[in-house]
């Protein structure tokens, strides 16, 4: 096991749990800040994983009186990667959505950049890769169809074979041209990998990654995280010690 960096969660003060409601979130919602692109005027620090850079500086998040996290502080470059750790309702999944955009944080700052370029908020999703319990897909369309959409409303330019190796690599070879509604949730789990990395991305958040997963899906996460050693920076949210033990550093949540 890899020996673990603490980074500080606002100092000798505790952090208090989420409130307990869930949000859910489809691909519509999430279309527009999250899976696609701007299709003009692309964003030219989009490039090569090595020069990518995440920096958080006195992040803090409260709902009412409590309070998620206080003034967590940390980089983060290529092959790096950071657990997130704590009870259920600690504010992991909420912590995730601040590094993503999709949740603004009371205060502090998020800063990522390529080759030393800061990239501007609204570019943010076209380098991070997202799988999370309450990301949703589109159980009316086919495994292959819903990549498909994905890649067409980015604008990632992958062609079918592209699309077709990626339901492979998640294991999902077979069931391309089933509808998503016929899927397990441990298949729809593989598929949501599938939808995270249809981009290549710089940044990979996986929240609770091994949700529903049976052992040879446990296996693909752990080759996953991995691989993206080499094609970037990887934050995983879980309360699961052997997942975190995968990771360089840890964040505490709940303490």
């Amino acid at each position: 096991m890899s020996t673990m960096q603490r980074v500080m969660t606002g100092g000798s003060e505790n952090i208090t749990a989420a409130p307990s409601a869930v949000t859910r979130f489809s691909l519509t919602s999430l279309s527009a800040p999250y899976y696609t692109k701007t299709m003009v005027e692309h964003d030219t620090t989009s490039g090569a994983a090595e020069d990518f850079a995440l920096a958080v500086s006195g992040l803090s998040k409260a709902f009412g009186r409590r309070r998620i996290c206080a003034n967590i502080t940390f980089d983060l470059h290529p092959g790096e990667r950071l657990a997130v750790v704590g009870p259920n309702g600690s504010g992991k999944s909420t912590f995730l959505k601040m590094l993503c955009g999709l949740l603004r944080a009371d205060n502090g700052t998020i800063c990522y950049s390529h080759g030393g370029k800061k990239i501007a908020g609204d570019r943010w999703h076209e380098h991070v890769g997202l799988v999370a319990p309450d990301l949703a897909l589109y159980d009316e369309l086919t495994a292959l169809e819903n990549v498909r959409f994905l890649n067409d409303i980015g604008g990632w330019g992958k062609s079918e074979n592209e699309l077709t190796r990626l339901l492979h690599s998640v294991g999902l070879a077979e069931r391309g041209h089933d509808l998503l509604g016929t899927f397990s949730s441990g298949m729809k789990q593989r598929l949501k990998y599938a939808a995270a990395l249809i981009k290549s991305p710089a940044l990979l958040l996986l929240d609770e990654p091994t949700t529903n997963l049976d052992e040879s899906g446990v296996a693909l996460f752990h080759k996953i995280i991995q691989d993206q050693r080499s094609a970037g920076i990887c934050v995983v949210a879980t309360n699961d010690p052997q997942e975190a033990g995968l990771a360089e550093r840890q964040i505490i949540m709940g303490q």
